[in-house]
């Protein structure tokens, strides 16, 4: 496996590097909006339906005792002599109270009944969350950090110049056989020949 990096634009790299830090922000915002709605949700069921059906039931009841009296009151004091009053309108308004007890009690029933289901769903939702937060929190800092010292690191790089040869750092050469005095470009001094003599 290649240890060389293969990098062909800086700008990707932070490109990645805001990507990252909106993902976090927006997702952080997101899971605190689902925690909130859950809440509301679970509030809604467990509370407010809980208080209003318990409440309709014992209105549905007081409306059939009502209606009960109401019959009895028409059989007791409509009777004209053996004949007994048909009550049709009292039988009407007590079936239909009736009904609407039976109603209201199936949904306090229900309520109950699914209130522990919903609650536990709701928790089992929230360690989820709890862990999806902590990629949030601790994963998407750690990345964001990589990502910014890998940017800083090739930044410094592609500010070293690449190296020269020995030659070009300390000036140029003196070519062979050329006095280390002579200027540089000069023609190369011709050596006297053996024995002296003009």
């Amino acid at each position: 496996m290649s240890t060389q990096a293969d990098v062909k634009s800086l700008d990707t790299l932070a490109f990645v590097k805001a990507a990252l830090a909106a993902y976090a922000h927006e997702t952080g915002g997101a899971v605190d909006e689902i925690e909130l709605e859950g809440r509301k949700a679970v509030d809604y069921i467990t509370v407010d339906r809980a208080a209003f059906w318990k409440a309709e039931v014992r209105r549905c009841g007081d409306l059939v005792n009502d209606a009960i009296k109401a019959l009895e009151h028409c059989r007791a004091f409509k009777k004209v002599g053996d004949n007994q009053p048909s009550c049709v309108e009292e039988k009407k308004a007590l079936e239909k109270a009736r009904a609407r007890l039976a109603n209201a009690e199936r949904k306090a029933e229900a309520v109950r009944r699914w209130t522990p289901v919903v609650l536990q769903q709701f928790r089992d939702t929230c360690v989820r969350l709890v862990h999806f937060r902590e990629v949030i929190d601790v994963d998407c800092p750690v990345a964001i950090a990589r990502v910014e010292k890998m940017l800083r690191s090739l930044e410094a790089y592609g500010q070293v110049s690449s190296p020269r040869p020995e030659s070009s750092a300390a000036g140029t050469a003196p070519e062979a056989g050329q006095p280390a005095d002579q200027p540089p470009g000069a023609p190369p001094a011709v050596p006297a020949p053996a024995g002296g003599g003009a």
